[in-house]
């Protein structure tokens, strides 16, 4: 009888963790339908409409044939860019969890390491162009998606529409504020919302596909390649607009290190993809039954008594479309700082259990004035739709390009393979960002110029951070070196302990040696400390500190590794207070210790290492570097910073 009962108790156990596993499996699918499918979700209400806007320059008819094949295109290009590309391949390629087109960056430099391949470094360069287009598609699209929403009022009511502009600007400012609470609270809010909002679009898209159910005939890709190749002259304009479907592909790649790949692709295969089809298909049969109906054909397919509720969900609804780039753009800034194509940045880490979900404030205010500012500029949806696209082709081009030659000399994918998904993949990619070179004239001028911008100053920051670093270490020398040159020397040892902060225990720091080159005095007890971040939550008290005596037992010179989790605030006055008293000969009077740091100038030199201004550039980007003093916990009032000047 008792090990009938120990029996019936471990599989109790075992099916209670089974349910909890669930449970966190749901959840985070819950909270990543909150945050990741927000963009490419919303795309419903202004795709179409955009499609046959009569305003466009390159206008496509209304009629039968047309309706099926533009919807036969929106469905096949969701499938071949979203689900396939991104769902089903790219996303299985990840740096340490992070995804985006940063983490195809960083796969290609760890082989170009390896390699020392030239091509590796070409295509490094176009990811940070795409990398610098999706900061565009940062900014568009929350301006457009809540503007789209917002004209909701004017097809309920008309005399509304000068409300549109200031209803949306404190919309999108009470977004901002809210980021600093994590994408991961943020998400268990939205999450709700996003299940509501594609279980109606669905609803909605089966009420208008029962009126006209031979709609469903734009499922077979006939429909789509004879639109496209039998009026190639209207098809090939209708792509500007046919890839608003397809926005936030990018996102959901970007976004994977916030919630993992599992949660997005169950969200978009069960769910997502499902109901935004639908809509397509309700809207398209909207538009066969009656032509008039392409003013706004999303809010049109729900009778008029719920368009009220609706324009209200759909508000809702492109807040959480405006938070899948947001993210995605903390994560594309993290992972650009981390390789060196931005400064240091302050981040914070909103999740013990995700290293992925975190907050930059300074790119949530960047985005924020950004956003404002198209919103008051371009003033509608329609007329920011043409410079939608150009960002969101030229940054999918960019990331297929890469996914396919990682494919290949990564995971040595078979030759053919590659050729198919060149023909394919890459084809239809190429085709959408043609399509999107003719709106140039016409908005698609903007993202190209902020992608510019963007890569100019990334790309600027990394040569000058190379430039710098190479003279710093010159300057700084080797840290063992300086080491036995203190032995060799008769210093004055004066009384306390000095900290001084190093970005590594290979070279010396420079705060230590210019102490010891014009003051000719050294402390009785000197601890050189270097930061480390492990990818970790938290790490454990004993194994926060390693101590390393750089060969001299009894000088009183130590060096000291300090490691943090990722969650955790790099204090470096309570990881020293951790350490043995036997390794620091008696200990460390860190009540009264001084802590040194090494301020580095920037200023112009004279040789031809950039052009002049882009040396400006970069000392003026060096501005936004995170504070050290702050970031490492140091005591303002026994913190000393001794400043170096370095030519750049």
């Amino acid at each position: 009888m008792p090990l009938v009962s120990d029996q019936r108790d471990s599989g109790s156990v075992a099916a209670r963790r089974k349910l909890g596993r669930d449970t966190v499996r749901l959840a985070v699918v819950v909270g990543a339908l909150g945050v990741v499918f927000g963009d490419i979700g919303t795309s419903p209400i202004y795709t179409i409409q955009t499609v046959f806007n009569p305003a466009d320059p390159h206008p496509v008819p209304v009629s039968v044939d047309n309706v099926y094949g533009v919807v036969s295109l929106i469905f096949w290009s969701v499938t071949i860019i979203v689900t396939i590309t991104y769902v089903l391949l790219a996303m299985r390629v990840d740096n340490d969890g992070e995804g985006g087109i940063m983490a195809l960056i960083t796969l290609l430099r760890r082989w170009k390491a390896k390699q020392g391949r030239k091509a590796a470094a070409t295509l490094a360069g176009l990811g940070i162009f795409g990398a610098a287009l999706f900061f565009g598609d940062s900014m568009i699209t929350p301006a457009i998606s809540v503007l789209s929403a917002v004209e909701g009022l004017k097809v309920v009511e008309p005399e509304l529409e000068r409300f549109v502009v200031p209803v949306t600007a404190l919309i999108i400012v009470g977004l901002f504020l809210v980021q600093r609470r994590g994408s991961g609270v943020v998400g268990r809010f939205f999450g709700p919302v996003m299940i509501l909002w594609f279980t109606v679009i669905g609803a909605a898209g089966i009420g208008g596909i029962a009126g006209h159910p031979e709609i469903l005939r734009s499922l077979s890709p006939t429909y789509a390649v004879g639109f496209l190749f039998g009026h190639f002259d209207v098809a090939f304009f209708a792509l500007a607009a046919v890839v608003l479907a397809v926005t936030g592909a990018e996102a959901l790649y970007a976004d994977m290190g916030h919630f993992g790949r599992p949660a997005i692709a169950r969200g978009w295969l069960f769910l997502v993809f499902p109901a935004c089809v639908l809509s397509y298909m309700g809207q398209g049969a909207l538009i066969l039954d009656d032509p008039a109906n392409i003013s706004g054909p999303f809010f049109l397919l729900v009778p008029e008594w719920g368009r009220w509720p609706l324009v209200v969900l759909a508000t809702a609804a492109t807040v959480i479309a405006s938070q899948a780039v947001i993210t995605g753009a903390y994560s594309v800034a993290s992972q650009a700082a981390q390789l060196g194509y931005l400064p240091r940045l302050r981040i914070a880490h909103t999740s013990e259990s995700t290293i992925g979900q975190i907050y930059v404030p300074w790119i949530n205010w960047v985005l924020m004035v950004s956003v404002l500012t198209l919103v008051f500029a371009f003033r509608t949806s329609a007329a920011l739709a043409f410079a939608f696209g150009m960002a969101v082709t030229g940054t999918i081009t960019i990331a297929t390009t890469l996914f396919l030659f990682i494919a290949r000399v990564r995971f040595k994918a078979p030759v053919w393979a590659i050729g198919l998904g060149c023909v394919v993949l890459l084809g239809v990619d190429l085709l959408f960002l043609a399509a999107n070179m003719t709106k140039l004239l016409h908005g698609a001028w903007l993202p190209l110029l902020i992608g510019l911008t963007a890569f100019t100053v990334m790309t600027t920051w990394q040569r000058g951070r190379a430039i710098v670093t190479r003279n710093r270490r010159e300057a700084e020398g080797s840290l063992q070196a300086f080491v036995e040159e203190l032995h060799s020397q008769r210093l004055t040892r004066v009384p306390g302990c000095a900290v001084f902060l190093n970005r590594g225990k290979e070279t010396a720091p420079l705060a230590m040696r210019a102490n010891v080159e014009h003051n000719h005095v050294l402390h009785e007890r000197v601890v050189i400390v270097s930061i480390e971040t492990e990818p970790v939550p938290r790490v454990p008290a004993e194994r926060r500190v390693e101590v390393d005596e750089l060969g001299h037992e009894d000088d009183g010179i130590i060096h000291v590794n300090a490691r943090f989790g990722y969650m955790e605030t790099p204090d470096v006055p309570a990881a020293l207070a951790l350490l043995d008293p036997a390794k620091t000969e008696g200990g460390l009077d860190l009540d009264h210790a001084r802590y040194f740091l090494s301020k580095i100038e920037l200023q112009r030199g004279k040789e031809a290492t950039m052009a002049g201004w882009r040396k400006r550039l970069f000392v003026a980007t060096s501005y936004i570097t995170a504070d050290a003093a702050e970031h490492f916990g140091l005591p303002r009032e026994r913190t000393v910073i001794m400043g170096a000047r370095i030519d750049v």
